[in-house]
C-alpha cells in the first residue's frame, strides 16, 4: 500500500519546494526595494576634457572644425552634435566622426564672425550619454545663439527602471551559476530536481528579461527621450552599438545554456562531461558581458578591469547562488550523512569565493578610486564604503557558520546553519542593490578629470587703447614655460595690421625687472611668443604693437600665475 501514499508524498514536495523557492524570491526582492530606494540621477561617465577651439576663447579667424576631447572613448548619437552659427544657421557641415576620445566636427566655410554655440551628445565607453555645450567666437564675442543647448535630460521612469534592471540581472546570475554549479558537483543523486530546477529557470528568466529590458532602455536613455517615445529605429541604433552588440551576445549565451541545461535538470544522469564543459564556457562569457558595458570598459587599465570583475561577478554569484541551494534545499532535505559530504567543500567553495571577493573588490576601489579624498568625499566613494562594511558583517556571519561546519554541529542539526545562511542572504541582496547603484555613479576619476578640464588656467583677456584692442592669451599661466597669442582689433573688432610687436613680463613684488618676451608674427594681426615664468605671482605684462612708421599702441595687463 506504500505506492498509494507516494502521489501525495511527492505533492507535498513539490510544495515545499515552491514555498522555499519563494523564500529565496522574497529575499531578493528585499534587494529590490534597495535599489529602488538607492536609485539616484544617472551621471555621464566621461567628462570633456578639452576642445579646439576652446571653450569661451575668441580666435582671429573662422575654423575649418571644431574638436571634442573626452576623459574616454566615446560613440556618436545621430543628429545629437550641431554647431550653430552667430545668425542662428547651421554652421556644421556632413557628419562629425570620431577616433577614441577625440570627436571632430568639420565646419562650413563663410559662417561669419561673432560667437558660435557647440552643442553635443554622445555616449560614454561606459554607456552613459555625456551631454553639454561650448561656445568660442571669431573675431570678436557677441551674443550667443539662442538654440537649444543639450543637457544629460533622463526621463523619470527610465531612470528608476535602469538599475532596477541591473538589478534582476545580478539576482539572475546568483540564481543561475551558483545553483548549477551545486547541482551538478554536490546535489545528492536520491533528491528530486523539481525545486532547484525552478530557481534556475527563474534565473534564466530574470537574465533574459533584464537584457531586454536593458536594451529597450538605451534608446531612451541615450536620445533622452521618455520611456514610450521609442521608435523602432532607435532600437536599431542600439542593436548597431557596442552595448547593443554585447547585448546580443548574451542572450545567445543564455539561451545556448538553457538548452544544455535541460539533462542536468531532469536528473536522470542524462548531462555528459562535454555538457558541462560547454556550460563553464558559456558560463564565461555570460560573465564577462557584464564589465564589457560597464565602468571596467573606461578604466585606465580596461583588460585588467573587465577580468576583475569578471572574477567579482563570477565569485559572487557562486557564493551567493550556493547559499540560495543550501538555505533552501540542501540543508532542510540532506540527510546528515550526506550533510557530512556536503558542507566541508561547500566550505571551502565559500572560502574560496569570498577570498576572490576581497581580492576583486580592492583591485576595483584602487582603480576606480584611486586616493582617500575620492573614497571619503564621493557619492561612489561612500557607496563602496556601505558595501564594504555590510560586506564585513556578511563575511563575519559566513566566519561563524564555518566554524559549524568544522564542529560537524550541521550535519545532526542544520537548523542554527540554517538561520545564519538566512542572515548572509538577506545582507548580500542590499549589496547587490548598492552594486546596482553603483554602476550608475561617475566614479571619482571622472569626476577629477572633469574638474582638471573645469579649472583650466589659461588666462584671456582684451585690453583697449584710444586705438585698438588686443586680445591676449596667456597658456597654461602657471610656472614654467608659457605660450602667449596676440591678437590685433581696431576698436570696431575689425583685424587690425600690425608691422611690429614688443613685449615684457615683469614681476615686481618678487624683484623680477621686465623680461622681453620674444615674439613671431603669424599673421598679419596675429603674433605668438614663449616665457619661461621662474615664480608664481602676479606678472605685469606689456604689449606695443607698432602700425606704421609713426603710429604705436602700448597696453598693460596683469595676470595671476600659479
Amino acid at each position: 500500500m506504500q505506492w498509494l501514499h507516494r502521489p501525495r508524498v511527492e505533492t507535498e514536495c513539490a510544495v515545499t519546494d515552491r514555498r522555499r523557492v519563494l523564500a529565496v524570491l522574497a529575499g531578493l526582492l528585499l534587494g529590490f526595494f534597495g535599489t529602488l530606494l538607492s536609485a539616484a540621477p544617472a551621471s555621464a561617465h566621461a567628462a570633456l576634457v578639452a576642445s579646439d577651439p576652446g571653450n569661451g576663447t575668441i580666435v582671429p579667424d573662422a575654423p575649418n572644425r571644431v574638436t571634442l576631447n573626452f576623459s574616454e572613448s566615446v560613440q556618436l548619437v545621430s543628429g545629437k552634435i550641431r554647431v550653430i552659427a552667430p545668425d542662428g544657421s547651421q554652421a556644421d557641415q556632413g557628419d562629425p566622426t570620431v577616433d577614441g576620445g577625440q570627436v571632430t566636427i568639420p565646419l562650413r566655410s563663410g559662417a561669419g564672425r561673432g560667437t558660435y554655440l557647440v552643442s553635443y551628445r554622445v555616449i560614454s565607453a561606459d554607456s552613459h550619454p555625456v551631454a553639454g555645450t561650448i561656445t568660442f567666437s571669431v573675431g570678436a564675442a557677441s551674443t550667443p545663439p539662442s538654440a537649444t543647448e543639450e543637457s544629460v535630460r533622463v526621463d523619470p521612469a527610465v531612470r528608476a527602471l535602469i538599475p532596477i534592471g541591473k538589478f534582476l540581472g545580478y539576482a539572475g546570475l546568483v540564481l543561475l551559476v551558483g545553483p548549477v554549479l551545486v547541482l551538478a558537483l554536490l546535489w545528492p543523486q536520491r533528491l528530486n530536481r523539481r525545486g532547484p530546477g525552478r530557481l534556475i529557470w527563474t534565473g534564466i528568466g530574470l537574465v533574459t528579461g533584464s537584457t531586454l529590458l536593458a536594451i529597450y532602455l538605451q534608446a531612451p536613455y541615450t536620445l533622452g527621450t521618455g520611456l514610450f517615445d521609442v521608435r523602432v529605429g532607435d532600437l536599431r541604433d542600439v542593436l548597431g552599438s557596442t552595448f547593443g552588440a554585447v547585448m546580443l551576445v548574451r542572450l545567445g549565451v543564455v539561451i545556448a545554456a538553457a538548452f544544455l541545461l535541460r539533462p542536468l535538470l531532469g536528473g536522470a544522469g542524462a548531462e555528459s562531461k562535454l555538457d558541462l564543459a560547454l556550460l563553464g564556457v558559456l558560463g564565461v562569457a555570460a560573465l564577462a558581458t557584464w564589465p564589457l558595458t560597464g565602468h571596467p570598459t573606461a578604466s585606465p587599465v580596461a583588460g585588467v578591469s573587465v577580468v576583475i570583475d569578471a572574477i567579482h561577478l563570477a565569485a559572487m554569484s557562486v557564493w551567493l547562488g550556493g547559499l540560495v541551494m543550501l538555505f533552501g534545499f540542501l540543508l532542510p532535505r540532506a540527510n546528515a550523512r550526506e550533510l557530512g559530504a556536503i558542507l566541508p567543500i561547500w566550505s571551502r567553495w565559500a572560502a574560496a569565493s569570498v577570498g576572490a571577493l576581497i581580492f576583486a573588490g580592492v583591485v576595483q576601489a584602487l582603480i576606480e578610486v584611486a586616493s582617500l579624498d575620492g573614497l571619503i568625499n564621493s557619492t561612489y566613494g561612500r557607496l563602496i564604503l556601505v558595501k564594504v562594511a555590510l560586506a564585513a558583517i556578511v563575511i563575519g556571519v559566513a566566519a561563524y557558520s564555518r566554524k559549524l561546519v568544522k564542529q560537524r554541529s550541521a550535519e545532526e542539526s542544520p537548523g542554527p546553519l540554517r538561520r545564519i545562511v538566512s542572515i548572509e542572504l538577506g545582507i548580500t541582496a542590499v549589496v547587490l542593490a548598492v552594486t546596482a547603484a553603483l554602476v550608475q555613479i561617475s566614479p571619482p576619476r571622472t569626476a577629477e578629470a572633469a574638474e582638471t578640464a573645469a579649472t583650466s588656467t589659461t588666462v584671456t583677456q582684451t585690453i583697449t587703447s584710444d586705438k585698438m584692442a588686443m586680445q591676449v592669451d596667456i597658456f597654461p599661466a602657471a610656472v614654467g614655460n608659457n605660450s602667449i597669442h596676440l591678437y590685433a582689433y581696431t576698436l570696431d573688432n575689425k583685424p587690425l595690421p600690425v608691422v611690429e610687436w614688443k613685449a615684457t613680463a615683469a614681476l615686481t613684488s618678487k624683484g623680477i625687472e621686465p623680461i622681453e618676451i620674444p615674439l613671431l608674427r603669424i599673421t598679419d594681426f596675429h603674433a605668438i611668443g614663449d616665457i619661461a615664468l621662474p615664480v608664481a605671482g602676479e606678472w605685469t605684462f606689456k604689449f606695443t604693437a607698432r602700425t606704421s612708421e609713426i603710429d604705436q599702441s602700448t597696453v598693460t595687463m596683469t595676470a595671476t600665475v600659479n
